[in-house]
């Protein structure tokens, strides 16, 4: 059924209904309107901002920090995107301190589980007095053209990779639920490569490592109805005009009717609640609510193969704790993971993560020292409370921050006479990778630049992403040997598109033809 087109057509019809409502609520509210001052007018204005809100699709909020404290001096802060791919795109929060800090690096990996990365404003503030903070920014999935290609959980891993390999050594991950699968993940791939840009330390909150502990609602719905029910009734295509128009997605309505669901009644409550704090003149109290809700409100959708294959991997057949994860070719295996010291982070109250899934990451790095290991469970605390409010604030972030400031850099545990000596001879290769890839680069096309985009598979932002390395022609791409794919595939995190479709003959027929 094309519920996804249902639901567009549900949202145009209300528009008008929407505009009538806001228009209601402005004249009641005008102060020269002897009606406003009385209680049937603050009740009008009350039942009409209620349902304008809810009849509404919420967009993009900002992260709208502006300024921090460092070291009691009061700073600006200028976000910047210094990292980009087609879903996602890194933000560095650049403090504008008047000198050089020597701050841990902290990599925020934001949920890509229906809502967007400001949901974490409360993370990052807490964390930018005390770090040098960059977090992920998903794309929502309807936003991406189909041309872009996919995007699945083994994208996602590969993401962070290159993020790490961008922002260098002595990194320190943090990943906030739904991420802690393909950052434990993306770490034990890391070592088994004797990758020299591990990170430091990786912090897992309130993730799902093993969904058989303590087993949630979330947790049985999916064992119970196994995958393919999944994909008969949750992925749909993304209807016109939206730029992703054809991809299929798991789209971010459904993700939130499904939140909204787990705690229906404190929803209701909760509009109840600001319907009376409108009618009393209460504007803090409807204010706060206001905050709140255009946040949780404000969804995304995910790309079908990312959703589903995390279902899959993560909720129904455990891959990870029982050691059956693959990225692509790569068996995952925690056991690798010596250099990078390991913190979990659980709620007491948490009804979506189950108390003892997150824990259970220590179980499956049985080559970690002691010591560099730990785990802390907040009292009194749901799943958002881990990572958000006040305890996060006074009780959780200081001790994530311990935590880092006591494994500062990588691999100081002093248990690692293993396959390291490999790295060398390894980032030796790749230097030399990178020394031959050079060659064919050039710092302008010569005369007029081919259009990349011909190539099955590679879209503006892919033709853009060459152009900036110094690919602009096809014979550039037709003639690269297997160290230069290898090379450009680390570049710019293509990991494998380009054999996978075909580039090197299309640009040789491609090349051919203009030639």
């Amino acid at each position: 059924m094309p519920y996804y087109q249902f639901y567009e057509i549900n949202h145009a019809a209300m528009g008008p209904v929407r505009a009538a409502a806001d228009m209601t609520r402005l004249y009641f509210q005008n102060p020269l309107n002897p009606w406003s001052h009385t209680d049937l007018g603050r009740s009008i204005a009350a039942g009409c901002e209620v349902l304008e809100r809810i009849t509404r699709r919420y967009g993009k909020p900002e992260f709208g920090l502006n300024d921090t404290t460092v070291s009691g001096v009061r700073v600006p802060v200028r976000e910047t995107v210094v990292w980009s791919r087609p879903f996602c795109d890194l933000i560095h929060f650049e403090r504008g301190t008047s000198s050089y800090r020597k701050d841990p690096k902290i990599l925020i990996v934001a949920p890509m589980s229906g809502h967007y990365a400001t949901l974490l404003r409360g993370t990052v503030e807490a964390l930018l007095p005390k770090a040098d903070v960059y977090i992920t920014d998903w794309i929502d999935a309807r936003m991406v053209p189909l041309q872009d290609g996919k995007f699945d959980l083994d994208d996602y891993i590969d993401y962070l990779i290159s993020m790490l390999h961008f922002l260098g050594p002595d990194t320190h991950i943090l990943g906030v639920c739904q991420p802690s699968v393909p950052v434990l993940a993306a770490v034990a791939v890391m070592e088994g490569l004797d990758d020299p840009y591990v990170p430091a330390t990786m912090t897992l909150m309130g993730g799902p490592i093993d969904t058989r502990v303590a087993p949630t609602a979330v947790n049985d719905l999916a064992v119970s109805k196994g995958i393919d029910w999944f994909r008969r009734n949750v992925v749909m295509q993304v209807p016109f005009p939206h730029p992703g128009f054809m991809r299929e997605v798991y789209p971010g309505f459904l993700q939130l009717s499904g939140f909204m669901s787990m705690n229906l009644d404190r929803h209701v409550s909760a509009h109840r609640e600001f319907f009376q704090h409108l009618i009393e003149g209460d504007g803090d109290s409807a204010e706060k609510h206001r905050e709140f809700y255009d946040e949780y409100l404000a969804v995304m959708d995910l790309t079908a193969e990312f959703y589903l294959q995390t279902v899959e991997t993560v909720f129904i057949e455990h891959s990870l704790p029982m050691g059956k994860m693959m990225h692509g070719d790569t068996p995952v295996d925690c056991t690798k993971i010596r250099r990078t010291a390991l913190l979990t982070v659980e709620g007491e109250k948490d009804d979506i993560t189950g108390r003892g899934q997150t824990k259970a990451a220590h179980d499956l790095c049985t080559n970690l020292p002691d010591d560099m290991k730990a785990h802390y469970e907040q009292p009194s605390v749901g799943h958002y409370g881990v990572f958000n409010g006040s305890r996060w604030r006074a009780e959780i972030c200081p001790r994530v921050m311990d935590f880092i400031r006591s494994h500062p850099t990588t691999g100081k545990s002093g248990t690692a006479p293993r396959a390291i000596p490999a790295a060398p001879e390894k980032v030796q290769n790749r230097a030399a990778a990178g020394a031959s890839l050079e060659k064919i680069l050039l710092a302008r096309p010569q005369g007029v630049a081919d259009d990349l985009k011909a190539i099955s598979g590679v879209g503006p932002k892919l033709e853009t992403a060459l152009n900036e390395a110094g690919i602009f022609h096809y014979w550039q791409i037709a003639g690269l040997t297997d160290e230069q794919i290898e090379a450009l595939d680390s570049k710019l995190d293509f990991r494998g598109r380009m054999a996978r479709d075909g580039w090197i003959e299309q640009a040789r027929k491609l090349s051919e033809a203009v030639g």
